[in-house]
């Protein structure tokens, strides 16, 4: 039986200001649903993931800005790197960590995103 990853979800303060941050970023907004006035759902997925975030209203009860460690695989950490500041996104220079090359940058609350380029060991 495959168990697989398919939704997290990312606290914020602004659902607005976080679709708009995440979709400046090439997150595709997948949904955005108001089923009641307590609940909004949207959900975004990165190009090319199996596994979508989501944010909204009556989503989560963590505090927005508290997540840490949400990982990004991407082909290119430098080409991350100049999407990520082409967008107006604060990001680190692109880091060898021995287990790859990273980036690092925080969504408008805080919430803490690595992107890796994986080593290649061939």
């Amino acid at each position: 039986m495959d168990w697989k990853i398919e939704l997290v979800a990312i606290p914020v303060t602004d659902v607005d200001r976080a679709k708009d941050f995440y979709t400046s970023i090439g997150f595709n907004a997948d949904h955005d649903h108001t089923p009641s006035p307590e609940i909004r759902f949207v959900q975004l997925t990165p190009p090319g993931s199996g596994c979508s975030i989501c944010i909204g209203r009556g989503i989560t009860q963590a505090a927005p800005g508290s997540v840490e460690g949400m990982q990004i695989v991407v082909p290119s950490a430098q080409k991350a790197y100049e999407q990520l500041v082409a967008a107006g996104v604060e990001a680190t220079p692109v880091q060898e960590m021995g287990w790859g090359l990273f980036t690092f940058f925080k969504d408008p609350d805080g919430n803490q995103w690595a992107v890796q380029e994986l080593p290649n060991y061939s």
